[in-house]
């Protein structure tokens, strides 16, 4: 089944006129459904009807163009009798139902690993979403794109270095997986294991040192499944058999060679030019109209985590230009992302994050031109393409506690030598969400406290999304009609909130029975990946395995008495807290036991009462000692809701719904 998912493709393109332009030669409209107005919310307005078309687009690229020349291997994928190399993509598109109630301006969400939909809006805004990453395994639900599979001159396969990580693994058969539970799309080159190396370790530090390293002899494994046969099993390039078995407390690491890489970097420029075909033109070449044609005066973008690398990406390679030299996206919003995404390299790994050999931190990620000097790459930053051809957006960047600890954010607030500042462009607004988890928490004003079951400390309820909601509603704004966005605010070693991840800098308080943050911070990794590789741009290729060559500093932000940090966009449960929200949180076992835990914030709650507090050593003041009734603490609320409206990081219904929330919830009750 993953080979044929993955397979190389021809897609056949029906084509009435011939140009050279690299484009979106065809849209096919599969199903189209009628989404009714949204019921009345107080204080917003109701959602007109709109309609969902959901479909294909078809598209191909000029291989020669310089503006597609930079995509990784393009040169060896195969092209059609016009000398130009075919995708095939889906797409969901929202419009409203009377085009005249459109807003003129259109919002692309970059979808997350091909989960995502395209949504209405009160403003009427147009929304589309696409299928950008290759490596997608198809569903019925999910958006998908097909590139081709690169071969050499010669039809022979390209192979090079891929590393398979495997943890929690019990039985005798393991599915070669790549980051985020997807199945290899790159087939072992050879089945001979004494080709590859298979290792075992008991932990492993931050920086990728294994204790109770076991190098396992390539006799007592497989390329193979042994589910339904003993060992050597049956022969199969998408497992591995070990004979002993896998144990579920260890961590092993395959390190091996593979064939046929997916030509990734396709996805830039699928979603460039399907872009640019629903703003700009009024068919296609089999003459099917475009459906919002002339219907977009603006256009922004979108996406959070790995949709926000994928952004600054996209911007660094210079895809916001199309092939006739237009704009594509006015505006540009990269949400919790601190990376570049690892997608135009051969064997990229586009689901991958910051674990041990995932990459995406080798290009600059910080958006004014900076000199890299302690990892020798001189001056530059993620604007620098279309800064050259007047192509550069307008950016809200948005982010919080989480990507400083887990996700090495300070590192594009700091540089790699985190002495000092780096300052923002004209064109860019900075938002930090201090002491919330990777995309913020649910909210609510509750002291219940949700366990979550693979770290250490609770759930971090502490949200994210209202103050988000409010910023882009200033960012359509300032696209549109030049309206200032509210004041940027993020934490600087100027200031004194940006400090080194140990207790004496961060001011963290003891609290007995509950982890320290130090030294937790995740590090920034440089890695020697040879010659082939072009680390300004993240693309070529690695002839070996990544190999580390040092660890970078990282910064985090100063806390109170109380472990919350000092600086930062603070919703009203953190200015009336409950507890310590942080951007951290632990793994409570296993052989990564003690690292951070994925993209987790965590929660201490505070005692509820004095006597409690005492009992317990706890430093930080109960609540009963901090609020004297609930009613006194639902003002609180009411009065913090009410400054964030009047700074413009809180739209009013959002307000009235948190102070409803806490007048409802248990505090002092």
């Amino acid at each position: 089944m993953v080979k044929t998912a993955f397979a190389a493709i021809a897609v056949g393109v029906c084509c009435s006129v011939v140009t050279a332009e690299a484009r979106v030669t065809r849209i096919e409209i599969l199903k189209t459904e009628q989404v009714d107005p949204s019921p009345a919310t107080p204080g917003v307005t109701q959602t007109p009807p709109y309609e969902r078309l959901s479909g294909k687009f078809y598209g191909e690229l000029d291989p020669a163009d310089p503006k597609n020349a930079l995509i990784t291997d393009i040169q060896f994928a195969p092209r059609n009798a016009r000398g130009k190399v075919e995708y095939v993509g889906t797409f969901s598109l929202m419009k409203p139902l009377d085009l005249s109630r459109a807003s003129g301006v259109l919002i692309y969400s970059v979808v997350n690993r091909g989960n995502g939909v395209a949504s209405a809006s009160p403003e009427g805004h147009i929304s589309l979403v696409s299928g950008w990453q290759g490596d997608v395994v198809p569903s019925a639900t999910n958006q998908t794109i097909q590139v081709p599979r690169a071969r050499n001159q010669d039809g022979s396969s390209i192979t090079g270095p891929l590393v398979i990580r495997i943890l929690e693994q019990s039985g005798n058969t393991a599915a070669l997986i790549i980051p985020r539970a997807t199945p290899s799309p790159y087939p072992a080159a050879t089945l001979d294991t004494t080709k590859a190396a298979l290792v075992s370790a008991v932990s492993e530090s931050v920086t990728g040192v294994k204790s109770g390293l076991v190098k396992i002899a390539a006799s007592d494994w497989a390329f193979a499944t042994c589910e339904k046969t003993p060992f050597p099993g049956t022969p199969d390039p998408a497992h591995i058999c070990l004979k002993n078995g896998f144990n579920p407390a260890l961590l092993y690491e395959l390190q091996y060679t593979v064939k046929d890489p997916l030509v990734l970097g396709i996805g830039f420029a699928a979603t460039r030019d399907l872009n640019s075909f629903f703003r700009y033109e009024k068919k296609d070449d089999s003459g099917t109209a475009n459906p919002v044609a002339a219907a977009v005066r603006w256009a922004i973008s979108e996406g959070s985590s790995q949709s926000g690398t994928f952004l600054r990406a996209l911007i660094r390679l210079g895809f916001n230009q199309d092939e006739q030299g237009r704009l594509v996206w006015e505006g540009s919003n990269p949400n919790i992302a601190s990376r570049v995404l690892d997608m135009n390299r051969r064997f990229a790994l586009p689901g991958g994050a910051v674990d041990f050999y995932e990459l995406g931190t080798e290009a600059p990620v910080w958006w004014e031109d900076w000199n890299d000097a302690p990892r020798g790459r001189g001056t530059s930053g993620l604007l620098d393409r279309c800064r050259a051809t007047n192509s550069c957006p307008k950016i809200l960047e948005t982010f919080g506690s989480s990507e400083i600890w887990t996700l090495r954010a300070s590192f594009m607030l700091v540089g790699t030598d985190a002495k000092a500042d780096i300052p923002i462009p004209d064109n860019v607004r900075r938002y930090y969400f201090a002491g919330v988890t990777h995309g913020g928490g649910r909210g609510g004003f509750s002291t219940a406290v949700t366990k979550n079951e693979d770290c250490e400390l609770a759930v971090n309820p502490a949200p994210s999304a209202p103050m988000r909601a409010a910023l882009m509603q200033s960012f359509v704004a300032w696209v549109t009609k030049g309206t200032p966005m509210p004041p940027s605010r993020y934490p600087t070693i100027a200031d004194g909130v940006l400090v080194e991840d140990t207790i004496a800098a961060m001011g963290f308080p003891k609290i007995p029975g509950r982890p320290s943050p130090e030294h937790l911070v995740h590090p920034l990794l440089d890695y020697d990946l040879g010659p082939h590789f072009k680390y300004q741009d993240a693309s070529g290729f690695l002839a070996a395995a990544p190999k580390l060559k040092q660890s970078l500093p990282q910064r985090v932000v100063r806390v109170d008495a109380d472990g919350n940090e000092v600086f930062g966009i603070k919703s009203p449960l953190q200015q009336a807290p409950l507890g310590t929200y942080t951007g951290w949180n632990l793994i409570a076992s296993g052989p990564l036991k003690g690292h951070v835990c994925g993209n987790s914030g965590g929660f201490i709650p505070f005692a509820k009462t004095k006597a409690e507090r005492v009992a317990s050593g706890d430093p930080r003041p109960s609540l009963e000692e901090r609020y004297r009734s609930h009613d006194e603490y639902v003002e609180l609320v009411r009065k913090a809701a009410g400054k964030l409206v009047e700074e413009r990081y809180l739209q009013q219904h959002d307000a009235d719904a948190m102070v409803k929330q806490a007048a409802a919830g248990d505090v002092l009750r």
